[in-house]
């Protein structure tokens, strides 16, 4: 290897280093008129799953949160907009079926707007988590259909991450009327969590009724559990009948079933486990 290639070789790893460096913040920060462009841009091709506002949507996470969890710099957070997150159902850049694909200052002027709508946590949390807990796997019953940390039930959706994606105002909205988000006529993404917790009801060619959750559903056949868990694999061409409902199958907690601090409570519980 000759010294002027060598030369050659440490100019371009430099050279390399410092355009890095220079990606490595946002170049926009800070800049009013970069926020608003990237407000624009995040109702195309972001608000869809995250919200108007970046307040969490059906599929993505609440954003204007300070500590996000796959993102601890203004670099992060480009690298994930421009990349997707595999495992996820965080696309990457233009693959996502809305709008068309972004530029590098697209990408930048998003990640501005995004950390203006950033609100921090208040100096004491609300509620009492450890209190939330005991109410969560007690008294409440919400371990009865809801699942956290692999503890729980599998009738309802698994709470694990919820603390972590969803505000503190949508968990309580969820809890005080739940089938809100499950209204016939929103599409998947915008719903608060997946098809298959819409409640269902079939009659067997027997007479057999069998009310439940749906698993899996195509044309010729139904998966359903139960309330009991029980998991049954029903022929639709065999069903007296088969009704859907938007109704959620989980009832309405007001204030005189638990109470607000109760509920403050849970939801500190929450918020603690989708921290971590």
């Amino acid at each position: 290897m000759s010294r002027r290639w060598r030369t050659e070789v440490v100019v371009f790893v430099i050279l390399a280093a410092a355009a890095y460096a220079a990606d490595d913040r946002n170049p926009l920060a800070g800049d009013a008129k970069a926020a608003k462009a990237g407000e624009y841009e995040f109702r195309i091709n972001c608000a869809l799953c995250h919200g108007l506002g970046a307040h969490g949507g059906g599929r993505g996470p609440d954003l204007t949160r300070a500590v996000k969890k796959h993102t601890h710099s203004d670099a992060d957070m480009f690298q994930v907009i421009s990349n997707g997150i595999p495992g996820t159902a965080m696309p990457a850049n233009g693959t996502n079926g809305q709008g068309v694909g972004m530029t590098d200052e697209e990408i930048w002027q998003i990640i501005t707007y995004i950390r203006s709508q950033e609100v921090k946590a208040p100096a004491k949390p609300l509620g009492n988590a450890v209190h939330g807990k005991d109410l969560f796997y007690g008294d409440a019953n919400c371990s009865l259909c809801h699942m956290v940390e692999g503890k729980g039930g599998r009738l309802g959706p698994d709470l694990t991450a919820v603390g972590g994606s969803r505000t503190r105002e949508a968990m309580i909205d969820s809890v005080r009327d739940p089938s809100r988000r499950l209204a016939w006529g929103l599409t998947e993404a915008t719903k608060e969590f997946p098809h298959e917790y819409e409640s269902v009801t079939a009659v067997t060619a027997d007479g057999k009724e069998i009310k439940g959750v749906t698993l899996n559903e195509d044309s010729f056949s139904v998966q359903i559990m139960d309330s009991n868990e029980q998991i049954h694999l029903l022929k639709k061409d065999k069903l007296r009948s088969f009704q859907k409902s938007r109704q959620s199958a989980m009832p309405k907690y007001d204030a005189d079933v638990l109470s607000d601090k109760d509920l403050e409570d849970i939801v500190a519980y929450l918020i603690s486990v989708g921290a971590k």
